[in-house]
């Protein structure tokens, strides 16, 4: 049974920051010298995650599994190197613990994710995903998806290439 996605609360940043760097360890972590990945993963402490559910201008739902938090997708502010059309938003991060792969979480997540940019008047909805990372190159392009660029994704000192994919509402 798939999990209810919910509105992320200031109570789960604890949480939240846990799940952020477990899954992006569990994707990544393998590809970095462990010195760029715990500067990367400084990114996910407990007060930044606080700052941005308090933020307005985020959006971040989770999938609650009976209290335990199995993933996440987080809608922000555009700031990618993908010209604007118009109103456009930003995904994020989008993330699912290994055991949720394949399930349909991921698909609920998605459609979740589209439909909350919708209603904020979003026409557009940007992402980024590592060059190597197929098998998300792949679901996003099942939602339609199209790659429109490429940038540099720093990882403490690391430079990883990235492409920038952008979905028309």
């Amino acid at each position: 049974m798939i999990p209810p996605l919910r509105d992320a609360r200031a109570a789960d940043a604890p949480a939240l920051a846990a799940l952020g760097a477990r899954t992006f360890t569990e994707t990544f972590g393998h590809l970095y010298a462990p010195a760029d990945l715990a500067a990367f993963l400084r990114n996910h402490a407990v007060a930044n995650w606080a700052a941005e559910l308090a933020d307005p201008a985020f959006r971040i739902r989770v999938a609650d599994d009976g209290g335990t938090l199995a993933a996440y997708y987080k809608l922000g502010p555009h700031r990618l190197p993908v010209p604007a059309r118009g109103p456009t938003a930003e995904l994020r991060q989008f993330y699912l613990l290994t055991p949720w792969h394949g399930t349909g979480l991921a698909d609920a997540m998605m459609a979740d994710a589209i439909a909350a940019a919708r209603a904020g008047g979003a026409a557009d909805l940007v992402l980024s995903v590592f060059v190597d990372n197929h098998r998300a190159r792949r679901f996003y392009e099942r939602y339609g998806f199209e790659r429109v660029g490429a940038y540099d994704f720093m990882v403490g000192s690391h430079r990883d290439r990235d492409d920038l994919m952008r979905l028309a509402l």
